[in-house]
């Protein structure tokens, strides 16, 4: 059983990140043009809250399973950095906040990478 380690996702610095990124996303796409609710607006939303929702899914998992699901998280978060660009280009969010969450994105993706080094063995 050595390779189950149960994980209080609520403590862990990359899940905290990833809330802050979910929730500062959900507010910025709040005021996307009406036309792009089933677009690019739910694309964003339902992305932004996978990236926790995996890391929270995953903790309770072995830890081969959980590092599934962080590479998860970690592949929705640059889902997400392609669709804020796009959403910056359409012109549906202003740059300066475009640059802070894509700032957030880009160290969320470091800490986590860093996060799943640490956790494989050599």
């Amino acid at each position: 059983m050595s390779d189950y380690k149960r994980h209080n996702f609520k403590k862990l610095k990359i899940w905290q990140m990833a809330m802050e990124i979910a929730r500062k996303t959900l507010d910025l796409t709040d005021s996307f043009p009406s036309h792009e609710k089933f677009g690019l607006k739910n694309q964003m939303d339902r992305c932004s809250i996978s990236i926790p929702s995996n890391i929270a899914e995953g903790s309770s998992r072995s830890n081969k399973s959980f590092s599934h699901f962080i590479n998860v998280s970690l592949g929705s978060s640059f889902e997400l950095h392609t669709q804020l660009l796009l959403a910056d280009q359409r012109g549906y969010i202003s740059e300066s906040n475009a640059v802070v969450i894509e700032n957030k994105l880009e160290e969320f993706q470091r800490m986590t990478m860093s996060f799943q080094n640490a956790r494989v063995p050599a």
